[in-house]
């Protein structure tokens, strides 16, 4: 082992274990990630002033939002690694689609699944979809931060090799020191995103339908494409054209998006 490498911590991926029954720290980061987004979403909504004087929702549609949001994250999450990162693999072996307790979940499907599910949920009840999406945005980037630590505890998506002072031998990784890829992007799409998205409720974003989900895709995609930059591709993709990954091209649709969704709400409506 290099001797600048950092041992990884070994910290058992099973939380807790009552029999047959295993509580696994990559459950624990979904949970708590969706509980705190859902607390923290339910308060933006209880405060009109961040509105513009007048919430478009009230707190208890929150409560089931958070279903269909649950919902979302994890049939849309599995079904995009399915088709993004592994289809050979799924097509000869169907069973292992609905084997999510071995790991494999796509943020891209995630955030499709969940967009569709909120949709659906804002057209039923009668409340503005953008609004919705904006509330889901803001608290976001609190399961990202909480699913890339989990994505470390359990020894996956590590990184590129590096010859770094905090480089980690991964357990399943070969002998080499890498990148704590995992950890990199939890500050990225965690930490730094969750500020961005604050700051922009402060100063109004919320006023404006629209402004604070396309600030979402935008800032998502852009630490998304910067922290694949020290992620090892998954092995069955690799490397595609000119270096890039699944992940880099998956996320340019995203910042587009996210842009054209910025610029329509600034000309939609006028700063207070």
């Amino acid at each position: 082992m290099p001797t600048l490498a950092l041992p990884f911590p070994a910290i058992d991926p099973v939380l807790v274990q009552v029999g047959p029954l295993a509580i696994r720290w990559y459950a624990l980061a979904y949970i708590v990630g969706l509980v705190l987004g859902w607390l923290l979403a339910r308060r933006m909504v209880a405060r009109p002033a961040v509105w513009g004087g007048v919430s478009p929702m009230q707190p208890q549609d929150l409560d089931d939002a958070l279903f269909w949001a649950t919902l979302g994250v994890i049939l849309g999450g599995r079904l995009g690694y399915v088709l993004f990162y592994n289809p050979v693999h799924f097509a000869q072996h169907p069973a292992d689609i609905v084997a999510v307790w071995k790991g494999g979940m796509s943020f891209h499907g995630g955030l499709a699944g969940t967009l569709l599910a909120l949709v659906l949920f804002a057209r039923a009840r009668a409340i503005p979809v953008l609004s919705l999406l904006d509330v889901a945005s803001v608290v976001a980037p609190i399961g990202l931060f909480f699913g890339r630590i989990a994505n470390f505890i359990n020894g996956e998506l590590w990184g590129r090799p590096a010859d770094v002072p905090w480089a980690v031998v991964f357990p399943t990784g070969g002998d080499v020191p890498r990148h704590p890829s995992q950890l990199y992007e939890a500050a990225l799409e965690g930490l730094v995103l969750f500020v961005v998205m604050l700051a922009l409720v402060r100063c109004g974003g919320l006023k404006r339908p629209g402004v604070a989900a396309g600030v979402f895709g935008m800032g998502y995609g852009i630490a998304r494409i910067t922290g694949e930059f020290f992620r090892e591709p998954d092995v069955q993709l690799g490397y595609l054209a000119f270096g890039t990954t699944m992940g880099m091209w998956l996320s340019v649709p995203l910042v587009l998006a996210g842009a054209g969704l910025l610029l329509f709400a600034l000309k939609r409506s006028k700063a207070p």
